[in-house]
């Protein structure tokens, strides 16, 4: 895709609107960031229009209406940015008001300041985006635009794992300055179209994890597409495969299952596995806890009333042998709840296996690189993608709000 970076403008002198991801992990306690994995990628674009004596201003936001226990001011993360820069980034807790415009106007060049949280604002929560449901002509009304674009001369995007959200401060300036995509929007696009468009044969997808609506969007597509050669499921998207092939888990997994509606799946699951039967592998073996200790039980034991929380030993075996084998690795999702000793060994086995294969891989969401931190170097993976949601939906072959917008952005 036909993007201009940072290096097609000359910034020297002139004020620029840079919108970052750096939403990262808060301790539910000390309200203090457990992860600073997005900040450090945000870096190159944020020193890069520095030392293009760029006047610097930048958006980002921390938390949302969903999660709104991480809703908190950005002090950390602007002293998390001067630390790792070298430099002060001035922090102001105001994301466009008065106070924050001052602020913009006594920047010099090659100075930085970061605004306030942009989900202060009704117009960038997630509620709102899906209640009002505004076009991009129509956020030019809206306060961060009126507010903030009078002082602005250039904007830049270098938010890719935000790009699934159509607020504001990431579809609406494309159609008003002379527009950027920054280094790490480039990367992440690059990385996840070597998947989609070019892998390297043959090419496995890891799909486990909680969020199975996740799985099974991207599975339809890979699976129509012919892009993947094996679909390893495991975490619960490998438990409504089992339930697809006719397997009853017992009473009280299923019970955990359909009370959160996940059963739904099961019909997709079905579908897809009697069209594509060679394709998409699910587990041999589950593992429960008992007495303290990891109980493993073949599925053709089953039903058996437990909470299943892992994948068994025969499954580790054949998902390490398809993994060492591959061409290309995508993985989304731990393989089970690797955060209890009891059911971390799946999660363990193919992390090694991912981080020790030949092939090209690739790994996004937080839950997975979290994961992948605990057992590996993530110096092993070819390419680690700051987004979850995002990444899902872009492989899930869907137009994203900040794709779109950035295909028809302004020029000089």
């Amino acid at each position: 895709m036909e993007m201009k970076g940072i290096d097609n403008y000359n910034y020297e002198g002139k004020t620029v609107l840079l919108r970052v991801d750096i939403n990262s992990p808060i301790d539910p306690k000390t309200k203090k960031i457990v992860s600073d994995n997005r900040i450090k990628k945000s870096l190159p674009v944020i020193r890069g229009l520095l030392e293009k004596k760029a006047k610097l201003v930048m958006m980002a936001h921390q938390g949302d209406t969903l999660d709104y226990e991480n809703l908190i001011p950005l002090t950390e993360h602007a002293e998390k940015l001067s630390e790792y820069l070298g430099r002060r980034i001035r922090y102001i807790d105001d994301p466009c008001g008065p106070a924050a415009q001052e602020e913009i106007r006594k920047l010099q060049q090659g100075e930085g300041i970061l605004l306030g949280n942009l989900r202060y604002l009704t117009e960038e929560i997630s509620t709102f985006e899906d209640a009002v449901k505004l076009k991009p002509e129509e956020m030019e009304r809206t306060w961060l635009v009126r507010s903030l674009l009078p002082l602005c001369d250039y904007y830049v995007n270098d938010a890719f794992s935000a790009a699934h959200r159509n607020a504001p401060s990431m579809v609406a300036f494309q159609r008003l300055l002379p527009t950027a995509a920054g280094p790490l929007m480039k990367q992440e696009i690059e990385a996840l179209d070597q998947v989609m468009h070019h892998p390297n044969p043959p090419c496995v997808f890891v799909l486990g994890g909680a969020k199975i609506s996740d799985a099974f969007g991207m599975m339809r597509q890979v699976l129509e597409s012919g892009k993947a050669d094996r679909i390893l499921t495991c975490g619960i998207t490998g438990e409504i495969m089992l339930m697809a092939e006719g397997y009853s888990l017992g009473e009280k997994k299923e019970t955990f299952i359909r009370a959160r509606g996940l059963d739904r799946f099961i019909e997709d699951a079905a579908k897809y596995r009697k069209q594509y039967p060679d394709r998409i592998l699910y587990p041999s073996d589950l593992v429960y806890e008992k007495d303290g200790e990891r109980i493993c039980l073949s599925v053709k034991e089953l039903p058996v009333s437990e909470m299943f929380m892992d994948i068994g030993e025969e499954t580790i075996c054949r998902y390490e042998k398809e993994i060492a084998s591959a061409g290309t690795v995508f993985v989304n999702g731990p393989a089970g709840v690797y955060e209890k000793p009891c059911f971390e060994e799946g999660t363990r086995r193919i992390w090694k296996a991912i981080a020790s294969t030949e092939g090209y891989t690739v790994i996004g969401g937080g839950d997975t690189v979290s994961a992948a931190q605990k057992y590996i170097d993530l110096n092993d993976i070819n390419y680690v993608c700051t987004a979850g949601g995002a990444m899902v939906r872009y492989l899930s072959g869907m137009e994203l709000p900040l794709i779109r917008a950035m295909r028809t952005a302004k020029g000089e």
